[in-house]
């Protein structure tokens, strides 16, 4: 595995539409990790999150799960940014048969797995030449995190204005002309300071993180057509 993740709490409870299921899966969870790496790198991710029905003290300060910490559900969610924008995956269909020993030993890891597959599936709609431009994947770009959060507002919703005040929000003594004007001359200062207080990885909201994503293409846009 080369791919790099943080674990964080889920932030969204509402149950896969559904029953429960049991899981067919009998790979091991290296195995799993392994098929994620080769999706994700397939699709240029970046800031990889996975969300976990667990407490804020069942992670470590590294962002990773103790080695103690028990799911209280099934639910597993996948974020990322992507060559196709922000994504997102959820599911807690799926649970371990009570008589599995092997394999993945946690609910949420069969979830992801399926996750996984899936992301491999919707790669081959663009290898047999069905779908252009990753159409596949606008069904997930900037799901709603649920639990009463906002939404992420799609890049073709938000403004250059808009993108840069929220860009100048998250950064340190800047207005949204000056995020305009450094952005024009190619320099993203003010960007690289909001990331690092929004990331995951640093306690930051993933919604938050993901519309600072959609800013920034959209600023990229700006420049380009500038």
């Amino acid at each position: 595995m080369t791919f790099t993740y943080t674990v964080r709490p889920i932030s969204d409870r509402t149950p896969f539409a559904g029953a429960h299921e049991n899981s067919q899966f009998t790979a091991t969870w290296s195995d799993t990790l392994d098929v994620l790496d080769r999706e994700l790198y397939a699709l240029d991710a970046e800031h990889i999150v996975i969300e976990v029905d667990v407490a804020e003290r069942g992670i470590r300060a590294d962002g990773m799960l103790r080695a103690d910490a028990r799911a209280a559900s099934p639910a597993v969610r996948l974020a990322f940014d992507s060559v196709h924008g922000p994504l997102q995956y959820a599911t807690d269909r799926f649970v371990r048969p009570s008589w599995r020993r092997d394999g993945m030993q946690s609910d949420w890891q069969h979830n992801l797995r399926a996750i996984a597959l899936g992301l491999e599936a919707l790669r081959k709609v663009d290898r047999y030449g069905i779908t252009r431009r990753g159409e596949q994947y606008a069904g997930w770009k900037a799901l709603p995190s649920g639990g009463g959060d906002a939404i992420p507002m799609p890049a073709a919703a938000m403004t250059v204005d808009a993108a840069a005040r929220f860009v100048a929000e998250h950064a340190d003594g800047v207005t949204a002309d000056d995020v305009l004007g450094e952005w024009l001359t190619g320099r993203s200062s003010a960007y690289r300071v909001a990331a690092r207080r929004l990331h995951p990885d640093n306690g930051g909201d993933v919604v938050a993180f993901q519309r600072l994503q959609d800013a920034r293409r959209l600023l990229d846009e700006y420049r380009a057509t500038a």
